[in-house]
């Protein structure tokens, strides 16, 4: 993906672009590679794409919204299966 000058201002305040350059991401797979789903640290925020299909487009969280979703996650408020 190319990164892109067009950002959206989250909620905590951070300036997350629309894209980020993924292409040399350290890709890391859920549940010890059982997982369908793979996250990514680049440029201080996480990227969540489907093992599946890694040619879709992927989220992009904030640190906080990170937190709050593995918070929600963890809660019983997001089915990961």
């Amino acid at each position: 993906m190319a990164e892109s000058t067009m950002e959206q201002r989250s909620l905590d305040g951070w300036h997350k672009p629309a894209e980020l350059d993924l292409s040399n991401a350290d890709w890391r797979s859920s549940s010890q590679g059982r997982g369908d789903v793979q996250i990514a640290f680049v440029e201080g925020f996480i990227a969540m794409r489907n093992s599946g299909s890694p040619e879709s487009r992927s989220l992009i969280f904030t640190p906080a919204e990170w937190g709050a979703f593995v918070s929600g996650a963890r809660e019983g408020e997001f089915d990961l299966t």
